[in-house]
């Protein structure tokens, strides 16, 4: 094997796993398909370009580029590039896969944070948010969008569906002091 593979399977090996993801994902192989590869022992970088995939469980991460920063043994950021580049995972057996997508997907796997920027999106089934960039901690499971401070720039969009019937907590149907007929229900 020469010193290229052996690093990269070192890598794969020793790869952390996302937090919120299913319970089998970290225990999955990584499979990782690109045109070239390019390895700095000294830097830690890995950098996968032409039609990247990433996969491990039920994890995906697609991009035009993705960069793999090691520190040691452990990889501690991936960074995917693409037009845009796209990052998706189920975070529970009973949860709609989360996607998120971005011209630059940044996973600081210390932190647990997906940063996206430019023309960011993050989505689980119909719910979604959209801004020029969005910072998505896992740990916590809250999205932080903001705007393009520019003119003309982005502004953030949220789409929030109401929850069925059977997903709201039982609620009593005469209002309270505090009710006015502005009150949101779903939220």
């Amino acid at each position: 094997m020469n010193s290229l593979t052996k690093a990269l399977c070192a890598m794969l090996i020793s790869w952390q796993p996302m937090a919120m993801a299913l319970p089998d994902d970290a225990r999955q192989p990584i499979h990782i398909t690109a045109d070239s590869a390019t390895r700095n022992d000294q830097t830690g970088i890995t950098l996968y370009k032409g039609d990247v995939l990433l996969t491990q469980g039920s994890m995906k991460v697609t991009g035009d580029s993705i960069e793999l920063r090691q520190s040691g043994r452990s990889v501690t950021s991936i960074i995917a590039k693409g037009g845009p580049a796209e990052f998706q995972q189920r975070p529970a057996a009973n949860k709609e896969v989360t996607h998120a997508y971005g011209e630059v997907l940044h996973y600081n796997i210390r932190t647990k944070e997906l940063e996206i920027t430019g023309q960011a999106k993050v989505s689980q089934g119909s719910d979604s948010f959209s801004g020029n960039r969005i910072i998505y901690d896992m740990n916590k499971s809250t999205v932080n969008a903001f705007s393009d401070n520019s003119a003309n720039g982005q502004r953030v969009q949220m789409i929030i569906q109401p929850k069925a019937p059977d997903q709201e907590p039982a609620q009593d149907d005469t209002p309270g002091p505090e009710a006015t007929s502005g009150d949101l229900n779903n939220q």
